[in-house]
């Protein structure tokens, strides 16, 4: 009678919180039952940090308990941490820290991490190692939405197109003139790439079209990939010297952090372009702001920043040579789907105990 009571009273309300509701007082034969019933009947629990598109979401609903902070905007720490309790997975963004402290109030039903984003750096991923927790992330799906993105950003920077539009707006557009909002062209050019992965290798083929001279790149290891396009590896230095473009595709390491600096920016060109669309931290933000006052570079443009957003009073967003977007790199709609449903398949395939489409491999 009792076991009935509960497999009625859990297909109205699912889930192992509204199941104890009705056996918190039964006697210890009857507890150990009902528990058996509820080990092989309840949904997994899944929490998401965010509103995220819907594909990700169905494919969740069809399997697990699904609880959401169901806002664009971040949500506060104190709420994720109470949210978190008792949950199987979580579902969270790269602007999500999910440190040690998260972890532990989530407790040990916690299983997997799965994050819409290719970047991991919000994750404690030794935490998540030490506490048997697996981590998936969303690589492939929006790399050519950044390299189009990647390239898009740095025909506005190169081409004054922030002036320009400018100019048009405020009606200091006159008559024509010959060296009027004149900038840099990708024929001919040397465009150097800092990290020929997946995104970096997608904007060199992106650039081919453009009658590039030469493409040059640095990182830990010379790429296979890099021969399809006529890429020569060599070393940083070499590249920042001889690029008249320097894009950043490079992961956010302690190597790469705070890489471009001072030092970095005196080694380029004068009119040399500096683009990244890769993690804000690999740039020392006041160096580039100095870099770009002095005239030690050309110009800038960029997608990531520190911090995100950036505060509407900082100098860079003064500077006419200095193109700043809001992190949209991925922002397309194919692409964001695709990182929905990506990241949704990575927590399911880890709660049913199967290989996960793209797990980080933690070492």
């Amino acid at each position: 009678m009792i076991l009935a009571q509960l497999h009625s009273f859990q297909r109205v309300f699912p889930g192992i919180r509204a199941a104890r509701l009705l056996i918190s007082s039964l006697p210890q034969q009857d507890f150990i039952a009902c528990e058996k019933v509820m080990s092989t009947s309840a949904k997994p629990r899944v929490f998401i940090t965010r509103r995220v598109p819907e594909c990700g979401l169905a494919l969740l609903k069809a399997q697990c308990e699904i609880s959401q902070w169901n806002k664009d905007d971040p949500i506060p720490q104190s709420e994720l941490l109470s949210s978190v309790k008792g949950v199987d997975a979580l579902f969270c963004l790269l602007t999500d820290k999910i440190d040690a402290e998260v972890l532990d109030a989530a407790g040990p039903s916690l299983k997997v991490v799965g994050t819409l984003s290719v970047g991991y750096d919000h994750i404690d991923t030794t935490a998540c190692v030490k506490r048997g927790i697996k981590v998936g992330f969303t690589p492939d799906v929006l790399t050519n939405a950044v390299a189009e993105l990647t390239v898009a950003l740095l025909l506005a920077t190169s081409r004054r197109l922030k002036e320009a539009m400018r100019a048009v707006e405020d009606g200091s557009w006159g008559t024509w003139k010959p060296m009027w909002l004149c900038g840099p062209g990708l024929e001919g050019s040397t465009v150097g790439i800092v990290g020929l992965g997946r995104i970096g290798l997608a904007v060199a083929r992106c650039l081919k079209p453009f009658a590039v001279s030469r493409i040059v790149y640095s990182g830990s290891a010379e790429r296979p990939g890099a021969k399809e396009i006529n890429a020569e590896f060599v070393p940083l230095d070499d590249l920042l010297i001889s690029s008249d473009f320097v894009i950043v595709c490079a992961a956010l390491t302690p190597k790469t952090k705070g890489m471009f600096n001072k030092d970095s920016f005196k080694k380029m060109k004068k009119t040399a372009v500096f683009i990244n669309t890769s993690r804000g931290a690999v740039v020392q933000q006041d160096d580039l702001y100095k870099a770009l006052v002095d005239g030690e570079i050309g110009a800038a443009g960029l997608d990531v920043t520190t911090p995100e957003p950036l505060p509407t009073d900082s100098p860079l967003l003064k500077l006419d040579n200095c193109v700043v977007l809001p992190h949209i790199g991925s922002a397309t709609h194919t692409s964001r789907s695709a990182m929905s449903e990506l990241t949704a398949r990575n927590i399911l395939a880890a709660l049913n105990n199967q290989p996960m489409p793209s797990e980080l491999k933690i070492s």
